[in-house]
């Protein structure tokens, strides 16, 4: 499917790889929003002896920053029973998560695989008085690096 102008980040699906086999009672899906889909190669400088003009620039290893998911607080879910088991049993069992990017058409454009991923920070938002809105929870995880999937390769 060849796209003439670039998605829309609205349309988007996240599925927990191995979760739903150990938790089947507690699907988990609905964000609002994700973050931290990006990567850096770093850069380490090299000052040679006697070349004054410049440093030689040399790639470093490459580093993932957490990846953020947002929604609104969910009472019993597969995230938070993972979450659980991690803070209290300090038992930290990694899965994939996968991000897909969805099409109007719900047809997948676009995929993220994350590999080896734990949670490591959970926050929630919105206990206030004079406001009635929604508890939102805030979900991180630490993961070891990421693959994009081209749209030929997933599976819904």
């Amino acid at each position: 499917m060849a796209l003439l102008y670039p998605p829309t980040g609205f349309h988007f699906l996240v599925r927990f790889e191995g979760l739903l086999l150990k938790y089947p009672a507690m699907p988990d899906f609905g964000f609002q929003e994700v973050s931290g889909l990006s990567v850096e190669i770093g850069v380490e400088e090299y000052a040679e002896g006697g070349e004054n003009r410049f440093k030689h620039r040399m790639p470093n290893p490459v580093s993932y920053p957490n990846l953020v998911l947002k929604r609104g607080m969910a009472i019993s879910s597969q995230i938070a029973k993972w979450f659980k088991d991690s803070v209290e049993g300090f038992e930290f069992e990694a899965q994939e998560i996968t991000v897909i990017l969805l099409s109007p058409e719900k047809l997948p454009l676009q995929a993220w695989n994350f590999v080896n991923a734990w949670p490591v920070k959970w926050s929630i938002e919105g206990f206030n008085a004079m406001e009635n809105t929604m508890m939102i929870e805030n979900i991180e995880f630490a993961y070891q690096y990421y693959r994009r999937i081209s749209p030929d390769d997933i599976s819904l």
